[in-house]
Order: structure tokens, then sequence, then C-alpha cells
């Protein structure tokens, strides 16, 4: 396999489990599948995982001291190189992932009618503070109920 052809087999295989976790936040909500494969954070923690032998593999090859995130410019070198620019990428599935997954959960806590929810996690999905900041607005109108005592 190439250099360049194991990072796209990557980005692919992340995608797909990101894929699989967004579905099951979207169309399966209350799914006991939903619940341990999103809900409780396995999937975001395999991303993670993946996040971090990306970087890893990144900075421990030759091209790992190229690039930084002192400046755009860095961050712009940094991104060159494929290891690195999928360890990004999945930088992004995961934390995405893991906010619509708390979002999901906190939903539910508060009773927030999931078609509500359903717009947020897809604009968490796509462009991820958007979303966040769209649920944020939502769960004002949404409190958590009082615990009992």
């Amino acid at each position: 396999m190439s250099d360049a052809a194991l990072p796209a087999l990557l980005f692919r295989l992340a995608n797909a489990a990101a894929l699989v976790g967004w579905g099951l936040l979207l169309v399966a909500p209350r799914w006991r599948v939903t619940r341990h494969v999103v809900g409780n954070g396995a999937l975001p923690l395999v991303l993670a995982a993946a996040y971090a032998a990306c970087i890893g593999y990144h900075y421990l090859s030759a091209h790992g001291g190229e690039g930084g995130f002192g400046s755009l410019a860095e961050v712009a070198a940094l991104f060159q190189n494929p290891w690195a620019l999928l360890a990004g990428w999945v930088h992004y599935l995961c934390f995405d992932l893991a906010v619509g997954a708390w979002a999901l959960r906190d939903a539910q806590r508060r009773s927030l009618p999931h078609l509500l929810l359903v717009p947020a996690l897809v604009l968490t999905f796509l462009l991820g503070p958007v979303g966040l900041l769209l649920y944020a607005g939502l769960r004002r109108f949404y409190p958590t109920p009082a615990l009992a005592t």
C-alpha cells in the first residue's frame, strides 16, 4: 500500500463510522444500540483513539517537525502532510459526534422533542459550532427538570 493509500483508506473508514453514529442519533435516538454505541461516548472514543494514532504517527515520522499551531501559515504547512490532515479531519469527526451525543442526551433529559433537535444535529454534523449554537438556543426553552430530593 502506498504512503497516500493508507490515510485515504482510514479517511473512508472514519467517515463511515461517523456517518453510522450520526444516522443513529438522527433516526434511532432512543434505540439501545444508539445509547451503547454513540450515546455513552463509545464511538467518539474510537475516533479519539484513531486521532491519537494518526497524530502520533505524523509526529513520529520524518515530517513530524513540519508545521505547527503558532500561525495560520504553520497550520497550513502542517496540513500538507496526509497523516496530519487525516488527524485534523478525525478530530472534527470525533468532537462533532461527541457534541451531537451530548446534545441528544441533554435534549432527552429536558424532554425536548426530537424533531426540534434534528436541525441542530444536522448543523452540528455539517457545521459543528453552528449546530451547537442552535442547540444552545433551543435548550433555553426546555429547562432541566428539577431533581427529586
